[in-house]
């Protein structure tokens, strides 16, 4: 009676004394769909898990006041803590590239608005304890107008707004 390894490697490499190189790749690649399956099922636990903290009220907010107010309650200070890098002239409102950094102590969240979109609220992160408060991203523009950046620190809203110029629409325009 052939062992439970003998008969897991006849059905993968069609038995015999000799592999050849195509049962091998064969083995390898059902590893590799088999793998990545896993990898699938744990991300859709980590998107559930994180769903019931999802701010969906704030992004649909037309106006960054509203937007703000919704995901926070308050309204934001400016602070020179808070470092919001973004180009002057954006050559394509597809693809605007902004990154967001803070000395401020105790960042608990970051968020990015776009007070010209039709939807202000562009992104929001939750900053976990111990982690670095950077974040970059790339936005979708409709048209010239502020970025604002606000940095949740100590129970505190910060901010930063840099105007930036677009030349060919992103949304449409």
């Amino acid at each position: 009676m052939p062992t439970l390894s003998a008969s897991l490697k006849e059905m993968l490499f069609g038995g015999g004394a000799h592999t050849s190189r195509r049962t091998v790749l064969r083995g390898a690649a059902l590893a590799v769909v088999a793998g990545a399956g896993l990898n699938a099922l744990r991300a859709v636990a980590a998107f559930a898990a994180d769903a019931a903290g999802w701010p969906a009220d704030a992004f649909k907010q037309k106006s960054d006041a509203d937007a703000l107010k919704s995901l926070y309650g308050k309204a934001a200070e400016a602070s020179d803590k808070v470092k919001l890098e973004a180009p002057e002239i954006a050559e394509n409102g597809a693809v605007v590239p902004i990154s967001v950094s803070t000395s401020l102590p105790n960042v608990t969240s970051i968020a990015i608005l776009v007070a010209e979109n039709p939807n202000a609220l562009a992104a929001s992160y939750k900053i976990p304890e111990g982690t670095v408060p950077m974040v970059a991203n790339r936005l979708k523009m409709a048209k010239t107008g502020n970025v604002i950046a606000v940095v949740e620190a100590g129970g505190k809203l910060f901010s930063a707004t840099k105007e930036v110029k677009v030349t060919v629409g992103g949304c449409g325009g």
